[in-house]
């Protein structure tokens, strides 16, 4: 029973980590929309979280130990990241900037949903764990 706890937690844990990442990734293209030559970034969220649950490694917030990366993602022993990728542009620019902002905000606002909805669920899971712990106790 606790070890299906334990997984279920670990599985949000990684998505909420992964989420946490993607919008970082998001406020970088927004915050870039205006310079010259700058590729917006993105990662497959599904992919990423398959693969970081997967059993090839665990997700950890925070950087490897003597790493000069910021990418805020660190697996154990060595870094860790999400397969990045460009994003295609909707219209050809003079500056070459493929930020389109129409895309961004939606996909800044769709992630942020979903970071809040699994941070809801992970606290209904350990309130649900804690009556269950309660209610044994007391009777």
């Amino acid at each position: 029973m606790l070890q299906r706890l334990t997984g279920t937690l670990d599985f949000q844990a990684q998505a909420l980590t992964l989420r946490s990442e993607r919008q970082r990734l998001i406020a970088s293209n927004i915050a870039n929309a205006d310079t010259p030559g700058y590729v917006a970034r993105d990662f497959d969220f599904s992919r990423a979280l398959a693969e970081a649950t997967g059993g090839a490694g665990r997700w950890k917030l925070g950087r490897p130990e003597g790493s000069g990366s910021d990418t805020g993602l660190a697996g154990e022993g060595s870094a860790r990241e999400p397969r990045l990728g460009f994003a295609s542009p909707s219209q050809t620019n003079l500056d070459r900037n493929t930020v389109d902002m129409d895309r961004e905000r939606a996909s800044f606002v769709d992630n942020a949903l979903k970071y809040e909805s699994t941070l809801r669920f992970i606290n209904g899971s350990v309130k649900s764990v804690l009556d269950a712990m309660k209610s044994h106790n007391q009777g």
